[in-house]
């Protein structure tokens, strides 16, 4: 396996078959926890921020032809799927320049104030130059990849697909856009509601695991954030979709262990890629022409 890795940020797997133009992000799975890091939690409380595992679940994507990008840092330290200056002033010294948007102001930006409403990450107020570090560190590099991934994938004479994978938790609670309480659906697909993607292949992901016996929704509650906002774009040639699965079906999400159901999940979820390949080979004559 053609495995490269820029020390404890990000790891790249080329595929391991003949490229298909065809990008998987992993951006909140990671669990290198830094050292300066400073939370005021456990590390168990902590992970509960993480997409945990969701690495695991596509690890075979590269046997398929895909290429896997994956951030190996956790999202309570750094989330590279915010803008960079979503920063919440509360958490911050005098002096951060910040544009905060809804998730800063829930406490979930670029940097979070929050792993859960109850669970505040910093007794301490950050200093200017550790949020330079951190986005200089791993937030730089992260979409530095990303970028040169697509437009290596893109040098393929064909249109590009994005996927972003992502956990959700089973239940909403006060920081998330559906409210607390509130029960979601097993695949959430986003396509920045029709911005990212061609509405057929959206569909499409929604009826294949809807067969395969999955409750899914498309853009219900989320509907896509930074990463697939900035790079997908099917006028040029990217078509991107933000992909949230249930833990519950493959996680204990109190303890972070895995449950039974993730090998007939990594099947399903494997079963996607000749969709996509089928879309794509049949999406080329039509955006040539």
């Amino acid at each position: 396996m053609n495995k490269h890795i820029v020390d404890r940020v990000l790891a790249e797997v080329a595929p391991t078959l003949k490229p298909l133009p065809i990008l998987y992000s992993i951006p909140h799975a990671g669990r290198d926890y830094p050292e300066d890091f400073g939370s005021a939690l456990p590390l168990e409380i902590l992970r509960r921020a993480e997409d945990a595992y969701v690495d695991l679940l596509l690890d075979k994507a590269p046997d398929q032809g895909i290429t896997l990008l994956t951030a190996l840092f956790p999202r309570a330290y750094l989330d590279v799927n915010r803008d960079e200056d979503d920063l919440d002033p509360e958490l911050f010294t005098p002096g951060i320049i910040a544009a905060p948007g809804p998730k800063s102001r829930l406490g979930i930006g670029l940097i979070r104030r929050v792993v859960t409403p109850e669970y505040r990450i910093y007794d301490r107020l950050l200093s200017l130059d550790e949020v330079k570090s951190r986005i200089e560190r791993y937030y730089t590099p992260y979409h530095k990849k990303l970028a040169e991934c697509l437009a290596r994938l893109g040098k393929l004479k064909s249109p590009v697909l994005f996927i972003d994978w992502h956990s959700m938790k089973s239940v909403g609670n006060a920081a998330t856009p559906d409210g607390e309480g509130s029960t979601r659906a097993d695949f959430v697909i986003g396509d920045n509601h029709g911005r990212s993607c061609n509405p057929a292949l959206t569909t499409a992901v929604a009826d294949y695991l809807a067969a395969r016996g999955y409750h899914t929704a498309i853009n219900d509650p989320y509907a896509g954030g930074a990463l697939l906002q900035r790079y997908a774009h099917p006028s040029n040639g990217v078509h991107g979709l933000q992909i949230e699965i249930n833990r519950a079906l493959y996680l204990d999400e109190s303890r972070i262990t895995l449950r039974s159901g993730i090998e007939k999940l990594k099947i399903d979820v494997a079963g996607l890629v000749p969709l996509f390949s089928a879309w794509l080979s049949e999406a080329v004559p039509a955006d040539k022409g």
